[in-house]
């Protein structure tokens, strides 16, 4: 198929990558314009704005870091709303507000175009292998027209029926679980090392017992190791999430409290200067806490 790219940070890179070796026509556009040459050279077409984009091929991505930015390339003179054709597909697939994604709905309806929600499952290293997942959003028809394109990029899709704002919210709430996950851990291995257990063996316990799953063994490595650089999921953004999932909780009488002791971590962790580090740092905010640093 031939599509359109707008957004290339990590994940975009490894999503547009996955395009290009499916065998798919691709055209990228990034606002920092450096961030192209990699992967022009593996044959996606450079592009000069966001108009080009949207006009590229039969659908167009976006996968930017949060609601302010899509409302941005969305809203925005030359935009997707000016951009796109009628019956044109936005495939939106960045982590973004349930209330963002009301919004974009009702503006691609109103403007006769057609939203769907692709929100990625994994870090950009997962993505990048083709073992990450994808929950779906959309209409059956759009979202069957573009199943070449998801096929490309992951390794299994998940079905949240008509409504792109499912797709959102099954994402907030898996990251909700695994941010609640890490602090977890986090406060587990603070214990472990204030009774002088080496990391590595409560590790070995945590990861060949109950939670020998893939979360548990690359968060619970990077706590163990401390090896908070380089950034799988930044802490700023893994900040945006828990907002986006006590936001959403908040708009329909959900509490979440795990994901207020989630978020202050968080916070901590920024406010320390390390929202570049990966979220996993939020295990070294509570080592702060418990006298270990």
């Amino acid at each position: 198929m031939k599509i359109g790219f707008i957004g290339l940070g990590r994940m975009g890179q490894a999503m547009a990558r996955r395009l290009l070796d499916g065998g798919h026509d691709v055209g990228i556009y990034n606002r920092t314009a450096d961030k192209i040459k990699a992967l022009t050279e593996l044959g996606a077409k450079p592009l000069t704005s966001i108009a080009a984009a949207a006009a590229y091929g039969e659908a167009v991505f976006t996968m930017l870091a949060d609601d302010a930015a899509v409302l941005d390339v969305v809203g925005q003179a030359g935009g997707l709303l000016q951009a796109l054709p009628k019956g044109g597909v936005h495939i939106c697939a960045g982590t973004h507000s349930v209330a963002a994604m009301t919004k974009l709905k009702g503006l691609h309806g109103e403007a006769g175009q057609v939203l769907i929600a692709t929100p990625m499952l994994g870090r950009p290293e997962v993505v990048a292998s083709g073992q990450a997942g994808m929950v779906l959003g959309g209409t059956k028809e759009t979202v069957d027209r573009c199943r070449p394109l998801f096929a490309a990029i992951a390794r299994r899709t998940f079905e949240a029926g008509a409504d792109p704002v499912a797709a959102a919210a099954i994402k907030i709430a898996n990251n909700f679980v695994l941010g609640c996950a890490i602090e977890a851990m986090g406060e587990g291995f603070a214990l472990v090392r204030k009774y002088d257990v080496v990391p590595d063996v409560f590790y070995d316990v945590m990861t060949d017992g109950l939670f020998a799953c893939s979360a548990y063994k690359v968060y619970g490595k990077i706590i163990t190791e401390e090896r908070y650089q380089p950034a799988g999921q930044r802490a700023v953004l893994g900040l945006k999430d828990a907002n986006l999932a006590l936001e959403a909780g908040g708009a329909v009488g959900v509490p979440l409290p795990s994901g207020n002791v989630w978020r202050d971590r968080l916070v901590g962790a920024v406010a320390h200067g390390e929202g570049e580090h990966d979220w996993a740092v939020m295990a070294k905010d509570q080592a702060r806490a418990s006298g270990l640093t």
